[in-house]
């Protein structure tokens, strides 16, 4: 199969390789104005320089009536001009009543309930990585990075001006960028691919200037195109972003304070690079984790809130080999200190962080299409202290050595809807600790008319690790290495009505990335695939539709043991009136479970679990009203088995104004007669326990607008877990994987509690700098032993009688563009 996989990759690629994309075929062009004044960026469209402008116009549908034309009391006229310092776009938007178009405050890159204008821009117009410029009609700016055309990276920020009118006539938007937030060629003449965007909210509708065709190949696919910019120079690209900040953290009655000067910097090492650095990194206001009780056999993941790692990493995702988590974060040695005490030892302090120093990355593509990324991190050594209990003498334990971790990644784009790409990373730590080294291939090729495609990749690992062995008499160290490695591929069509895809997947039992990437489970293997029908234009109540059936069959990949077959078929829709909903059936057969038991995916010791029966619905209620409610609920049914779970959410929103809104939700899950891993005993027996599982989980978030540039936000949320266990008890059969009835008997009930309230004032008041006031209320996650019988009260009394933390933080942020500064002396 394998054989055949790569056969059809080569044909795939030499075909694409050899004609051009043929989506986008009656692409509207413009020239470029040259301008010798720039207009006053205050939303007023009536400075002279815009009167000889060339209007981009006819606007046609993007959805929900894909292909329409503008309606005449909706029409839209936008001018774009430029000179040595920027391009400056004018959008004119009609509307028949202007004082009830929605234009809702929010925090910067939010959209809200707003109706919005985005000036879609790709300088080497590749059709797969424009940037996107947008403001809303309440004045708010958003901007995004766009990546192989459909990652939009709205962790992303540029500076640059604009601002909006309500008119007579409907609204008005100006906009100012400069040349520092484009990359673009220095040549003398060129053309840039341009496409603009306009929400009209009361309508439910998208225009875009150049029509999109949402049935074919992807919308950055779909730019018109600006002509002749003429003898503009890419400028020298040097922004700084000094900051200092100050914190005080209370835990219980002991406070501390702290503080810290630091500075992020922009360089433009060319036209197409850019180096982006932390110099003394503070991440002190990063919002909590969504931290849950874990009884399963794998880590949590919890999503990157840090913005160095969040802003332009598009390049550093290709693989699925980077989880930036993994850096700074917990002590690897964390939980081995206590195997390396002594008798007479305690830990008096192990921390659970660890300290990044600086970190870099380096980023662009080429005019031709080759994209070229390197990043670098390095960590300092954490240490636990531990003291004598006798002579009160303390020594450091190492749980986490000075490392250095980095990726290297070369991207080929072509024909605007493909790529190849090759990524290496590596993880180096001083000492004993393990060392690691993953690379990846991986491709995404698509035919001309952007309807079939292959997708696909080959991965992998190799871990170096100190060990020991006998040599004759003689105990001497080595380096071992372990290599794995893994395989993907697929082929599908992706455009039309009707799309499919089936693929096949491995992992070998070696295969780990999890030094710097995240992989929960090796030595599987499954063919996979789905097919599916979506409607994309209005039709009866429906704005759009669609239905999915997928299958997964899994077999283990070294034994070849089959494992089990999942299958489901899902529906979502969105009537006329912005309701959305939609379900799911999922079927899972009888399947080996060769992870629970906690011995080793390789140890042939599995439990078996029952034919699982989920079915699952969600709804979304119209979000332009004042009132909106998102929900779910689901109930899983097992065969031949007591077992069953259930729950829902239920997640009210309420918009007083335009500048106060407010979300509350709710979410319930409750299973019954679980059976699952407790503990494997010293003779090796494996224990299973029968427990129930309740999870209340209360949030709110909320924000008060000032203006655009001045905010106040909440985000609170407390997580309850309780897991009693019955008397029953079993021993792991480990030939056959089913349960007998076991003596064994011991406390195992969880009571889990996370709180956290974050509390965050943002004042930008000046272009790209901040004033930001953070306020923080949390009692670490904590599982205890609590009574099975536990209420909701008992659990709250029981909770504010842990150690709360208050820490409050002020940073201040300034931007700073060299250009100015240059252009002052």
């Amino acid at each position: 199969m394998k054989k055949h996989a790569i056969l059809l990759l080569i044909i795939f690629l030499t075909n694409s390789l050899l004609t051009h994309s043929q989506v986008n075929q009656n692409r509207k062009k413009l020239p470029a104005s040259r301008i010798s004044t720039a207009p006053k960026i205050d939303g007023d469209l009536n400075d002279a320089i815009w009167k000889n402008v060339p209007i981009a116009n006819d606007f046609v549908q993007l959805r929900p009536d894909n292909g329409k034309k503008e309606l005449t009391d909706y029409k839209t006229e936008v001018k774009l001009a430029y000179d040595d310092n920027a391009i400056y776009i004018a959008a004119k938007m009609f509307d028949p009543k202007p004082e009830t178009i929605p234009a809702e405050f929010t925090n910067r890159d939010n959209f809200g309930n707003s109706d919005f204008f985005m000036a879609m821009i790709n300088p080497i117009d590749d059709g797969q990585n424009p940037v996107m410029f947008i403001v809303t009609a309440s004045g708010v700016q958003i901007d995004s990075k766009v990546s192989n055309g459909n990652n939009e990276d709205y962790n992303w920020s540029a500076v640059w001006d604009s601002d909006i009118r309500i008119t007579d006539y409907g609204w008005a938007a100006e906009l100012k960028i400069p040349y520092r937030a484009l990359r673009f060629a220095n040549d003398v003449i060129q053309s840039w691919g341009v496409n603009f965007h306009r929400e009209v909210r009361s309508l439910n509708t998208r225009y875009t200037w150049n029509h999109i065709d949402n049935t074919v190949g992807k919308w950055t696919q779909y730019d018109g195109l600006i002509e002749n910019f003429k003898d503009i120079a890419p400028p020298m690209r040097l922004n700084l972003y000094p900051y200092a900040s100050v914190t005080t953290t209370t835990e219980g009655n002991f406070t501390t304070a702290d503080w810290s000067v630091g500075m992020d910097l922009k360089y433009g090492l060319s036209e197409n690079f850019t180096l982006d650095a932390t110099l003394i990194p503070d991440f002190s206001q990063v919002g909590f984790d969504n931290v849950q009780l874990n009884l399963g056999p794998f880590e949590q993941q919890f999503t990157e809130q840090r913005q160095f790692f969040t802003e332009g990493t598009e390049l550093f995702t290709k693989g699925r080999l980077f989880y930036s988590r993994r850096i700074g974060g917990n002590p690897s040695d964390e939980f081995d200190v206590k195997s390396q005490l002594k008798d007479n030892e305690e830990i008096v302090d192990n921390p659970s962080k660890v300290d990044m120093l600086n970190a870099i990355k380096i980023s662009g593509r080429t005019k031709d299409g080759l994209g070229i990324g390197f990043f670098n991190a390095i960590t300092d050594a954490t240490k636990a202290t531990v003291i004598n209990k006798d002579t009160k003498e303390t020594r450091e334990v190492t749980t986490e050595p000075f490392a250095n971790y980095n990726i290297f990644v070369l991207d080929q784009q072509f024909n605007q809807n493909s790529s190849i790409a090759l990524i290496n990373t590596n993880v180096l730590r001083e000492g004993k600790f393990r060392d690691a080294n993953v690379s990846a291939l991986t491709w995404h090729v698509e035919d001309k008319k952007s309807i079939y495609n292959i997708d696909g990749s080959f991965r992998m690992s190799n871990i170096y690790e100190n060990k020991t062995r006998e040599v004759g008499s003689q105990i001497q160290p080595y380096r071992d290495i372990t290599t794995g490695y893994t395989f993907d591929t697929s082929i599908g069509r992706q455009s039309g009505k009707w799309r499919w895809e089936v693929g096949y997947n491995f992992e070998n039992k070696n295969f780990d990335p999890n030094d710097l990437g995240i992989l929960f489970s090796n030595n599987e293997q499954t063919i996979y695939g789905f097919t599916g029908y979506r409607q994309l234009k209005p039709i009866g109540i429906f704005n759009n539709f669609g239905i999915n059936w997928w299958y997964n069959v899994n077999f283990q990949h070294e034994s070849g043991v089959y494992t089990g077959t999942s299958t489901g078929l899902s529906f979502w829709s969105q009537t006329r009136e912005r309701f959305e909903f939609g379900g799911n059936l999922n079927v899972r057969t009888k399947s080996k479970d060769f992870f629970e038991p906690r011995q080793g995916s390789t140890s042939g010791v599995f439990f078996e679990r029952p034919v699982r029966i989920n079915f699952n619905h969600w709804g979304s209620t119209d979000f332009r009203k004042k009132l909106a409610i998102n929900y779910n609920w689901y109930h899983t049914f097992f065969k031949n088995i007591s077992k069953e779970s259930y729950g829902f959410r239920f997640g009210p929103r309420y918009r007083f104004n335009n500048q106060f809104s407010l979300t509350y939700s709710f979410r319930f899950n409750q299973t019954n007669n679980d059976l699952g891993f407790v503990e494997e005993l010293n003779n090796g027996d494996v224990i299973f326990g029968e427990r129930d599982r309740t999870t209340y989980e209360n949030s709110v978030s909320g924000k008060y607008s000032f203006n655009t540039n001045s905010a106040l936000s909440l985000t609170f949320r407390h997580n309850w877990s309780k897991v009693p266990y019955t008397d029953e008890f079993f021993k792991l059969n480990q030939n056959n994987g089913q349960l007998v009835a076991s003596s064994h008997n011991d406390n195992y009930n969880r009571n889990f509690n996370s709180w956290n309230l974050d509390l965050n004032y943002v004042w930008q008041f000046a272009p790209g700098s901040q004033l930001i006031a953070f306020y923080r209320n949390a009692i670490n996650p904590n599982s205890d032993f609590a009574p099975a019988d536990i209420g909701f009260t008992d659990n709250i009394n029981r909770l504010f009688n842990e150690t709360m933390t208050h820490t409050f933080s002020l940073r201040f942020v300034y931007f700073i563009d060299y250009n100015n500064i240059k252009n002052i002396f």
